[in-house]
């Protein structure tokens, strides 16, 4: 009856995938990490050592997971039915866009209205917003614009069989998405306010720390993808991982303009 199974399977381009613990794993890291990340943040007792723990959790499940990806590449099983199939990543960065659009909503809501406890004015009293000409600036433009350039530099290159030039584009990036992470860890450090001063303080760390957290996700891809051109993995005509991890990276590109234009430029 196995047979049977197998031999009907093979008579179409696609493939069942082999049960595996890594979904499951991830998922219950990631709400742990959710979970003991709030608690954290209301000095609960050793809630940090749960936070760190699952964030290991997390990373470990993750790089199972893409191994066994990869693994079947290797045996055949993502045709291009399966890749086509494989395409639906725009609709999770959909997904990722209306999570920003909330936050953008809950900034220009208080923003356009400010109300008589936030002094009736933009940015609320007390509040010294951070300067847009200065760091955010180069962050902006010769950070995270310049990575946009050198990762489509890497998949043009990739297509065009220069192994090279796909090498040093995906390097390039991930050294301007570490550069990008560190400053905007440096800006946290030397800002005026905090995430507890007021809905402005609110909106701003919660924006631009969930699109550096998004920095670091899409780093994460694209350090794989370099992991698998240096493997010789990726093909000319076969790296949709690569095409993900590029699109992701572009949609982190465009956020961080709205993000510039709405809460460091106008929002001071």
């Amino acid at each position: 009856m196995t047979e049977i199974v197998r031999s009907n399977f093979q008579n179409h381009p696609f493939h069942l995938v082999s049960p595996s613990p890594w979904p499951f794993n991830t998922s219950f890291s990631l709400f742990t990490l959710t979970i003991s990340g709030a608690l954290a943040m209301h000095t609960f007792s050793n809630a940090y050592n749960v936070f760190y723990s699952a964030f290991l959790l997390v990373v470990f499940s993750m790089a199972f997971w893409f191994r066994d990806i990869i693994s079947e590449t290797f045996l055949g099983n993502h045709t291009l039915a399966v890749q086509k199939g494989l395409n639906l990543v725009h609709l999770f960065i959909v997904s990722e866009a209306l999570f920003f659009l909330a936050i953008f909503w809950a900034f220009f809501h208080s923003a356009l209205t400010p109300t008589i406890e936030l002094g009736a004015q933009w940015p609320p009293a007390g509040i010294e917003p951070v300067n847009p000409f200065e760091l955010p600036l180069l962050n902006t433009v010769w950070i995270l614009l310049s990575s946009g350039a050198t990762v489509t530099f890497s998949h043009h290159s990739l297509i065009q069989g220069k192994r090279s030039g796909a090498l040093y584009g995906s390097i390039a990036t991930i050294i301007l998405a570490v550069i990008f992470t560190g400053l905007q860890a440096l800006e946290y450090s030397v800002s005026s306010f905090t995430i507890s001063d007021g809905v402005f303080g609110t909106c701003f760390f919660f924006g631009t720390g969930f699109h550096g957290l998004h920095v670091m996700v899409g780093s994460a891809f694209l350090s794989v993808a370099l992991w698998r051109i240096l493997s010789y993995h990726l093909t000319d005509n076969h790296h949709l991982g690569f095409e993900g991890g590029i699109l992701y990276w572009h949609f982190v590109d465009v956020v961080w303009l709205v993000l510039y234009v709405s809460m460091y430029y106008w929002g001071s």
